[in-house]
């Protein structure tokens, strides 16, 4: 076990895997993680079970989608529990009941839309919904650089987004998630900041002196924190160095930081991370991270080996 601790906030990590898989199962690596409305957790992962349930203490409770899913890479579920995965290896973004009931594909073309043209989709990350009104927000994210708002029934809105750095501009549109006033809080992961617009897509703030920021989460359900998942950002000679990712920073929503969880740089230990590729908090406020290890780091290892790619930090105060 180890403590992480920093600003006001304190957790325990066992460094472990969470959850307990059924003999002989294995994530592979998880790529991202999600909660539905009574604390159960969704791990969706690219072992051979995409979408593996589990309650609050890790008991698995159920999975589905086994052969549905080349490239599971990011799972949400809405205010009524509608459970959404996108997927990179075949351009799709569906809503499903929590059993595993396909409901809606959205804009399906059995193939992916030209690199960059901003037509969805090409290589699809992440979706969010607006938990006022059950809009959709899909980032759109590793070939395009685009964000697409769509009706809860699945009629795309507009978008917007571009390649670049500036404002409104994207290299690599990764994840993204809405507060309850309606904003859009966007993981703009290799620019290495969070941008902020408004529900039509507006630019509002952007936060910065972050590392690689890959996932993003924002608690509605009181005391109104974000919490940004992170890369390592070193360079292979630099794998040593510290506060360069991967770690957890916590901001409130007008972008002050509050705290950062993780200090070194990735490794097995309790206390560190590999790669933060997901992030979900619980009604205790404890914090749910899905790691995508295996790409990053274990497949390139000699020989190669499944790393830990699950982790669940476990809120003190």
């Amino acid at each position: 076990m180890a403590i992480l601790e920093s600003g006001e906030l304190k957790y325990e990590v066992s460094g472990e895997d969470w959850g307990d898989l059924p003999e002989g199962w294995t994530y592979k690596e998880a790529t991202a993680v999600a909660l539905d409305s009574k604390d159960n957790v969704y791990v969706f992962n690219r072992g051979g079970h995409p979408v593996i349930v589990f309650d609050s203490n890790g008991k698995f409770l159920r999975s589905w989608g086994e052969g549905e899913f080349p490239s599971p890479h990011g799972i949400t579920i809405g205010p009524d529990d509608s459970v959404y995965l996108a997927d990179v290896g075949d351009h799709t973004v569906r809503k499903y009941s929590v059993d595993g009931k396909a409901l809606m594909m959205l804009d399906s073309k059995g193939r992916p839309s030209p690199a960059m043209s901003g037509d969805p989709f090409n290589r699809p990350t992440h979706l969010a919904v607006d938990p006022r009104n059950g809009d959709l927000y899909v980032a759109d994210g590793y070939s395009n650089a685009r964000v697409h708002k769509y009706s809860p029934d699945g009629k795309l809105l507009f978008s917007w987004g571009e390649s670049g750095t500036g404002e409104g501009q994207f290299n690599i549109v990764h994840n993204l998630d809405v507060d309850k006033d309606g904003r859009v809080y966007v993981a703009d992961r290799e620019n290495h900041r969070i941008q902020v617009f408004d529900s039509q897509g507006k630019f509002e703030a952007q936060w910065v002196n972050l590392s690689r920021a890959a996932c993003i989460h924002v608690d509605r359900q009181g005391n109104s924190l974000v919490y940004v998942g992170e890369y390592h950002a070193g360079i292979a000679s630099n794998n040593t160095g510290t506060d360069l990712g991967p770690r957890i920073t916590v901001f409130d929503t007008a972008g002050n930081v509050k705290a950062r969880l993780g200090h070194h740089s990735f490794g097995d230990e309790a206390g560190r991370f590999y790669s933060p590729h997901g992030i979900a908090v619980d009604s205790k406020g404890d914090i749910y991270v899905a790691e995508v290890s295996w790409s990053d780091y274990g497949q390139f290892e000699d020989p190669p080996r499944q790393l830990r790619s699950m982790q669940k930090l476990v809120k003190q105060r």
